[in-house]
């Protein structure tokens, strides 16, 4: 089925709708969420002198923008929730930039890193081709990006007032990698539960130049 224009927007509104009529619940049930693990796999693969500057994509209220400022990186949060991007603004101190997914509007070269918590799945199958180019050229040649996404089995709709796409691994490899990402990692959260308790798929990719194409590393049993 091919969404309209009008179909986007709906989508877009609805789910914006949605985060700002629940952002204080939401804020407390995830405040104290333990994402470490995912901070620390984009980090780990971003090369040159720190500090990074880091696209904090969908930030929410801001709890790992606020991280990454604490760990002396330049973050700028992107969100698309207006009341998620003024809590963002005021809990990290950072720069927060208002922006639909859909009509994104980023610099060139310029991010070292992508932070895609949580949010790469709201994007629609049929846009998510272009969102990803769009990603790839806002980071630097090299630079690298982090996606977590609830995995699913190649499906998308409405799920509780929000639209989302649920990918498998291999459907998630073939969108990055035709948008031009090499695969670093990837792994399955909450680590240390089986698999039918993991339902976090974690990925880490790069920029793709030939001077830093990487094997791909397993770590799904992590």
């Amino acid at each position: 089925m091919t969404l309209k224009p009008d179909d986007l927007r709906t989508i877009a509104e609805r789910t914006l709708e949605h985060y700002d009529r629940h952002a204080e619940s939401f804020w407390e049930g995830t405040r104290h969420h333990d994402v470490s693990q995912n901070i620390a796999a984009l980090l780990q693969f971003i090369e040159g002198a720190r500090p990074f500057t880091i696209l904090d994509f969908g930030c929410g209220p801001g709890r790992d923008l606020k991280g990454f400022a604490e760990l002396g990186h330049t973050a700028v949060g992107l969100e698309g929730a207006a009341r998620f991007a003024a809590m963002a603004r005021a809990h990290s101190g950072c720069a927060v930039w208002q922006q639909d997914f859909l009509k994104l509007d980023l610099p060139d070269r310029y991010f070292d890193g992508v932070f895609a918590n949580a949010a790469l799945f709201h994007v629609p199958a049929q846009e998510l081709p272009r969102v990803l180019l769009e990603l790839h050229a806002t980071l630097k040649p090299g630079g690298v990006l982090f996606s977590s996404n609830p995995r699913g089995h190649n499906e998308e709709g409405w799920n509780l007032g929000r639209y989302g796409a649920y990918w498998d691994l291999e459907t998630w490899r073939r969108y990055l990698a035709a948008a031009g990402f090499v695969e670093l990692t990837h792994y399955y959260r909450p680590s240390g539960a089986p698999r039918e308790r993991q339902p976090w798929l974690a990925s880490v990719w790069r920029r793709s130049d030939l001077q830093h194409v990487t094997k791909p590393r397993d770590t799904s049993r992590r």
